[in-house]
C-alpha cells in the first residue's frame, strides 16, 4: 500500500549526504505517522463494516421470520413483501462479506507496510553519521593506533560494545519519540 512512499524514502536515506539525512529523518517520521494514522482508519473502516454486516444479519432474519409469520397467517402479500427484503438483505450481505475481506486484506497489507517503514527510519536513526567534531576525534585516535599508540579506554570488543549500546540507546530514543508523537496524533 505505501510501497511507493516507502521506496522514494529508501531510494533518498541511501543517497543522502549528511547533512540532508536529518530533513530525510523528519520526512520519514512524518511518513510513519501517516502510516500509522491511516492503518487506524482502515481498522475503523473493518470495525464499522463488521457492524454493517452484523445489522445486516439481524435484517434478513428479521425478514425471514416475517415471512414465516406472515405464511402461517396465510397473508400472502406480506409473505411476497417479506421475501423481496430477504433477498434484499441477503445481496447486500453477500457484498458486505466481499467488502469485510477486502478491507481485511487492505489492512494486513498496510500494517505490513508501516511496520516496515518504522524499520526503515529505525534503521535510518542508527546509521546516522556521528557529528564532525565525533568523527574527527575518531580520526584521531585511528590515527594514534596506526602510528602504534593505544587508546587505554579502547579495545575492539570495547568499541563493538559501545557501538551496540548506541544503536540501542538510539532505537528506545526513536521507539520513545514515535510513542510521543503518536500519543499526539491520537490527542488530536
Amino acid at each position: 500500500m505505501f510501497e511507493r512512499l516507502r521506496d522514494a524514502l529508501r531510494a533518498a536515506l541511501d543517497a543522502a549526504s549528511p547533512g540532508d539525512l536529518r530533513e530525510l529523518a523528519r520526512r520519514m517520521r512524518e511518513a510513519v505517522i501517516e502510516a500509522g494514522a491511516a492503518v487506524r482508519e482502515m481498522r475503523e473502516g473493518v470495525e464499522h463494516t463488521e457492524r454493517e454486516l452484523a445489522a445486516e444479519r439481524r435484517h434478513v432474519a428479521d425478514a425471514e421470520r416475517r415471512g414465516r409469520l406472515a405464511a402461517e397467517i396465510q397473508d400472502g402479500e406480506t409473505v411476497a413483501v417479506a421475501q423481496r427484503f430477504a433477498v434484499k438483505h441477503r445481496e447486500r450481505l453477500s457484498m458486505l462479506e466481499r467488502k469485510l475481506a477486502a478491507q481485511r486484506d487492505e489492512l494486513a497489507l498496510a500494517e505490513r507496510d508501516a511496520s516496515e517503514m518504522q524499520a526503515d527510519l529505525a534503521r535510518a536513526g542508527r546509521d546516522q553519521p556521528k557529528t564532525e567534531a565525533e568523527r574527527s576525534a575518531a580520526r584521531a585516535w585511528r590515527e594514534l593506533r596506526e602510528a602504534g599508540g593505544v587508546h587505554p579506554e579502547t579495545d575492539l570488543q570495547g568499541d563493538l560494545l559501545r557501538a551496540d549500546m548506541d544503536a540501542a540507546a538510539r532505537d528506545r530514543a526513536a521507539e520513545r519519540q514515535l510513542r510521543e508523537i503518536k500519543q499526539r496524533v491520537k490527542k488530536e
